[in-house]
């Protein structure tokens, strides 16, 4: 366990640890060709084998291409990661540096290094995703599909430069034990997919890489990330020690890594995940993440012939319903949190918002049937971790056809859907169990797809350390379509430095979710407001129409006193504000034509704005940002309809009784 006994241990003795780990250490075998042998033989979690390019292709049409083009960026040593364009790095490479804002760090002892500096524009992260060598994956899979040696050099020639650049417990790449974690993910994947190849057949490569994959697993034993409250660092540390232990096999050490890593990834499973299968740190995005680690530290107990209990099973099914849920019929999620594009071992070429594999990756390996229907996109993730037999057994399809809106009521997440609409609601907690942690000041948010088309959207996440301000606009209440009153966080910030915490003001509470064949409604608020002098409640209903494809939005803004509220909803990248007359506006989508009504008994001001939206991390791009304000006595009310033109022109002058009386 990461004790300051072990700083101080390392801090004098690292150079000494790091040059008594020899094969001799690694029990089981008594030479190096005897030990490389025996690992070549265990069973990886995921496919290593050569695959037949003629299968690939039929399965997954097209991707090869991708892959041999990305494996040749990999080669020439051209990245683009975090936001950063593509960059082509040197030889050999600085692993030491943010190239996209010329800082470094010193080679010295990890803990002695200041990995954030807030009055810097570097972000640590980009050494940090350099050093993950997930971009030099493309290389492996290309070796896979064509035994081009080429791919097998390049890869072995980037792991030299990197040993000897980043000595063991020195440099910014061992300061967070989940980057060496991870790190043990991808060595191990190559290790498995290279050992029989001539490039890795030199003896000093073959030791210097076990030796240093070996002090990995070290490492992150004694430096678990482990709190009162753990989240994916924690889940990455367990995760790598189960990878690293079973990978060695043999010997009290890698024995002991296996056993300890699986059960602090069983006992703290079920703390991080709802029983509905819902990652508590309020973030898609790290949901897909801790579901891809924990999904590969079961496979790999099963490629060994160990067992994974049925809760464990049943918690990560219960995940991949979820992202069946949040993922939309032709691909793309919501942006629910924070971002940081982070992947276990990534394969496939779709959008990184695009989760949908993960249905197919659970529901094929486990045979559970509505995940199997629920499936849509393309298989290259499933048949490079399950083979070609799993990519095969999913349906060919381009879309969902999963249609029922649902709700996960233990985090707080509702989604109404058909096979045209789908509107993400979120009505959760601050995350990370009222931390705050990777989640933003969004309840009663909400994105909407209507009629095929995005037209509501969250705004992403942008960049953590290496703009704090702009980390803490992303994650404001400004930057979520809810309603804001006098301009307060609905979950107030502690400072601006703490980037990782909110105050945990609003508590959800659900007033209603029914679910129907022709219309859905939800009902919502949050305690954030009832701090104020004079307490206020934003009570939100939110329907849709399954058939006329339209959403109402209904604000009541329950309290006294005179208040200024803000009722924001950010258009998706591509919308355009057509027109606008009074209580009228008109967006287009290219050929689309969406009109959008307010009406109220009080005035409310409209203004439109120019806005960003953050797709990935590191980038942003524009949108147009609607806000309607009212400055005056509470309670006061806003009701909205969205609809496609077309419906708009057929729909009664009337309002919905239930939107009435709501």
């Amino acid at each position: 366990m990461h004790t300051e006994l072990n700083v101080q241990i390392d801090r004098r003795r690292a150079p000494r640890r790091a040059d008594r780990c020899s094969v001799d250490k690694l029990a089981g075998s008594s030479t190096l060709d005897d030990l490389w042998s025996r690992l070549s033989n265990r069973l990886f979690a995921v496919v290593t084998a050569p695959l037949s390019a003629t299968d690939y292709e039929r399965l997954c049409p097209g991707d090869m291409r991708r892959i041999l083009a990305a494996a040749d960026e990999a080669l020439a040593r051209r990245v683009d990661l975090l936001g950063s364009g593509p960059c082509t790095l040197a030889t050999p490479i600085d692993w030491h540096t943010d190239f996209k804002a010329g800082v470094s760090w010193p080679l010295r002892f990890m803990r002695d290094i200041a990995c954030t500096d807030l009055m810097s524009p570097s972000d640590v992260k980009v050494p940090w995703e350099l050093s993950r060598l997930q971009w030099l994956i493309p290389a492996g899979q290309a070796f896979q599909l064509t035994g081009d040696e080429r791919y097998a050099a390049a890869v072995r020639d980037v792991i030299d430069e990197w040993i000897d650049a980043n000595p063991y417990a020195h440099g910014a790449n061992w300061a967070c034990t989940m980057e060496v974690a991870m790190r043990i993910l991808t060595w191990a994947w190559f290790f498995h997919v290279f050992c029989r190849s001539a490039a890795w057949s030199d003896e000093r490569f073959r030791n210097r890489f076990l030796r240093t994959l070996y002090l990995h697993g070290e490492f992150t034993e004694r430096y678990l990330e482990q709190s009162d409250v753990n989240g994916n660092h924690f889940t990455a540390d367990a995760v790598a020690l189960v990878v690293a232990g079973l990978f060695f096999g043999a010997g009290d050490d890698p024995k002991r890594w296996a056993a300890v890593g699986w059960q602090l990834l069983s006992d703290d499973l079920p703390r991080q995940v709802t029983p509905d299968g819902v990652d508590f740190e309020g973030s898609t995005a790290y949901h897909r993440l801790v579901l891809e680690l924990a999904f590969l530290a079961a496979r790999q107990r099963e490629a060994v012939g160990l067992t994974v209990d049925t809760a464990f099973r049943e918690r990560l099914i219960a995940m991949a319903r979820f992202t069946l849920a949040y993922s939309r019929a032709r691909g793309g999620s919501p942006h629910l949190g924070d971002a940081d594009d982070a992947r276990a071992l990534p394969f496939g070429g779709q959008p990184l918002d695009d989760h949908r594999y993960l249905v197919g990756l659970i529901g094929a390996h486990w045979s559970v049937p509505d995940l199997i229907r629920g499936f849509s996109g393309s298989r290259a993730e499933i048949v490079w971790a399950l083979g070609r037999s799993a990519g095969a057994s999913l349906p060919d399809t381009l879309e969902s056809q999963q249609t029922a809106s649902t709700s996960f009521g233990d985090a707080g997440y509702f989604v109404m859907r058909n096979a045209e609409d789908h509107i993400f609601i979120d009505c959760a907690g601050v995350g990370q169990n009222g931390r705050g942690g990777h989640g933003h000041n969004d309840c009663l948010s909400f994105e909407a797809v209507l009629a095929g088309t995005l037209l509501v959207a969250d705004c992403g996440s942008y960049v953590y350390t290496a703009d704090a301000h702009e980390r803490n606009r992303f994650r404001s209440t400004a930057y979520h379509n809810t309603p804001q009153i006098d301009s307060q966080e609905l979950n107030r910030f502690y400072r601006w430095d703490q980037l990782w915490t909110l105050r945990n003001d609003a508590s959800p509470v659900v007033h209603a979710w029914e679910p129907g064949r022709q219309l859905d409604r939800f009902v919502g608020s949050h305690t954030g407001y009832q701090r104020l002098s004079r307490a206020i409640v934003p009570v939100r209903t939110i329907e849709l129409d399954h058939e006329q494809h339209t959403l109402r939005i209904a604000d009541e803004i329950e309290g006294d006193g005179s208040h200024e509220v803000t009722v924001p909803l950010h258009l998706a990248a591509g919308v355009i504000v057509r027109s606008v007359d009074d209580g009228v506006v008109v967006l287009t989508v290219g050929d689309a034509e969406f009109v959008l009504t307010w009406s109220s008994a009080q005035t409310w001001q409209l203004d439109i704005d120019a806005a960003r939206l953050s797709p990935r991390y590191g980038v942003v791009e524009p949108c147009a940002r609607l806000a309607w304000s009212y400055s005056g006595p509470l309670p006061a009310a806003l009701e909205m309809t969205l609809a496609p033109a077309a419906a708009h022109r057929s729909r009664p002058a009337a309002r919905s009784a239930a939107m009435v009386n709501a």
